[in-house]
C-alpha cells in the first residue's frame, strides 16, 4: 500500500476524474477517488438533452482507447444514437467507471488543507485522509453564472439552466429563457415540448447555428473533408481549431491572442437540429433585459425596447464563469497560497498549480491550456499530462487533445 506521501486523491468522478484515474492506473499508480460518478450530468442536465459535441469528441480519455465510445457500442451490441443522448452518455460514464474505479468512494470531500507531506482531506463523515497529491476534477457546477439583476427574485421564480433537469414540471407555465447558447436553446426546446409557453430573450442579434455533421443529409465526402479540416476535438473554426486542439501551443501564446482565440472558438451557439424544434418558440434577439421584479408570485421583465413581460419563471442560460474559490472544499490557507488570474488557477506542466502537488483539470485549466478544457475532449490532454507528472516522467514536447 502506498504511503500517505505517495497517495494521489482525485476529487470528482465525472469525465475528467475518470480519465485521470485511467491514466494514473496505467502508470502503476492506484489513486483514491471521491465523489459520485457522473453526478453533474445526471442531476443538472435536462432529461431529453442531446450532446452538442460529436461522437468522436465525446469519448472519455483512456490510455489504450479500449474504453472509448466505439468499444462501448460493441459491448452493448447495439448502435449508439447520433447525436448522443444524455442518458446514453451517462450510462457510458458509469460503464467506464466500473472498469477504472470499481472502488470509487462516494463520500464528499468537505475540505482540503495543506500538510507537511502534502494535504489532508476532511470527508463528510469526519474522517481525515492524508495524501501527497490532489487532483481536482470537480466540474463546473459551482461556477453557474447568475447575472446580478436576477438576484432579487425568489428561488421559485428563477433557475439557472443547470437546475432545470425536470422540464415536465413547467407544463402549462410561462417561461422566459435568457441566452443564445446551446443550454439556453435546448432548454427552450425541451420546455416547449413539455407544454410550457416559452420565449427566448438574448442580447445576440442572431443565433449562431452549428452544423450537425452526423446527419443523414451530410454526404460521406463532406464528412471526410471535415475530418481533414477539423481535429477530432471539434472545438473552434478552421485554423484556430488546430491551435485550440494543441494545448501546449495555446499555453505559450501571448495573453491577448489566447483570449481572442478562446472567444472565437466557443461563442454562444446552438446545434442546428434545434432549429425545427424551436419553430414554435419566439426568439427575441438583440434585446437587453433592463429591469426585473417579482409581483404576486410572478416575474415582471422590462426590455430596452420599452416592452414588458409578465411570466411564471425565468431560466438563465447564461453559462458558467470559472472561479475556483467557489469550490467550497479548498481550505482558506490553501486558497491564500494559490495564484489565481480572474478566478482561474495559474497552471504549469502536468496542470499543477502554484501549490505543489495540487492539480486542476477541466474548465479551471482553460485559461492556461485553452478552450478544449471546457469539453470532454480536453480529457485526452489533461489525463495523460497529470499522470506523467505524478509518475515523475518528463512531459511530452507537444501533446494533442485527442
Amino acid at each position: 500500500m502506498a504511503s500517505a506521501k505517495q497517495r494521489v486523491a482525485i476529487i470528482g468522478a465525472g469525465p475528467y476524474g475518470l480519465a485521470a484515474a485511467a491514466h494514473l492506473r496505467a502508470e502503476g499508480i492506484e489513486p483514491i477517488a471521491f465523489g459520485e460518478a457522473m453526478s453533474f450530468w445526471e442531476r443538472s442536465m435536462p432529461v431529453g438533452m442531446l450532446l452538442r459535441s460529436s461522437r468522436r469528441a465525446s469519448s472519455i480519455a483512456n490510455p489504450d482507447r479500449t474504453l472509448s465510445l466505439d468499444p462501448y457500442e460493441s459491448a452493448l451490441g447495439t448502435e449508439l444514437p447520433a447525436p448522443l443522448s444524455l442518458e446514453v452518455f451517462v450510462e457510458y460514464g458509469h460503464w467506464f467507471r466500473r472498469q477504472v474505479l470499481p472502488d470509487l468512494d462516494a463520500r464528499a470531500v468537505v475540505r482540503v488543507d495543506r500538510a507537511p507531506d502534502g494535504f489532508t482531506l476532511l470527508l463528510g463523515d469526519g474522517e481525515v485522509v492524508p495524501v501527497g497529491r490532489v487532483v481536482v476534477a470537480a466540474g463546473i457546477g459551482p461556477f453557474a453564472h447568475r447575472p446580478e439583476k436576477f438576484s432579487g427574485l425568489p428561488a421559485g421564480l428563477v433557475s439557472h439552466a443547470s437546475e432545470v433537469a425536470d422540464v415536465a414540471a413547467f407544463q402549462g407555465r410561462s417561461v422566459v429563457v435568457v441566452g443564445s447558447g446551446q443550454s439556453a436553446l435546448e432548454d427552450a426546446a425541451l420546455l416547449h415540448e413539455a407544454g410550457a409557453t416559452v420565449e427566448v430573450i438574448a442580447r445576440a442579434p442572431a443565433i449562431k447555428w452549428l452544423q450537425n455533421w452526423s446527419a443523414e443529409s451530410v454526404s460521406p465526402m463532406q464528412r471526410r473533408i471535415r475530418e481533414l479540416m477539423y481535429p477530432p476535438t471539434d472545438v473552434g473554426p478552421p485554423g484556430l481549431n488546430w491551435i485550440a486542439g494543441t494545448p501546449d501551443v495555446f499555453r505559450w501564446l501571448p495573453k491577448g491572442p489566447q483570449v481572442d482565440i478562446a472567444a472565437r472558438c466557443i461563442p454562444p451557439m446552438g446545434s442546428n437540429w434545434l432549429i425545427a424544434r424551436l419553430a414554435g418558440v419566439p426568439l427575441t434577439l438583440g434585446r437587453t433585459i433592463t429591469s426585473v421584479a417579482a409581483a404576486d408570485g410572478r416575474v415582471q421583465l422590462s426590455l430596452d425596447d420599452g416592452s414588458h413581460r409578465e411570466l411564471d419563471h425565468v431560466v438563465l442560460g447564461t453559462g458558467y464563469r470559472v472561479d475556483v474559490t467557489r469550490y467550497g472544499f479548498l481550505g482558506p490557507e490553501l486558497l491564500a497560497s494559490l495564484k489565481l488570474a480572474s478566478g482561474y488557477p495559474i497552471l504549469t506542466t502536468g496542470l499543477e498549480s502554484s501549490v505543489r502537488g495540487l492539480h486542476f483539470l477541466g474548465a479551471p485549466a482553460a485559461a492556461t491550456f485553452g478552450p478544449v478544457m471546457r469539453f470532454v475532449t480536453g480529457s485526452w490532454y489533461c489525463a495523460p499530462a497529470v499522470a506523467r507528472k505524478v509518475a515523475g516522467r518528463p512531459p511530452r514536447a507537444v501533446r494533442f487533445a485527442w
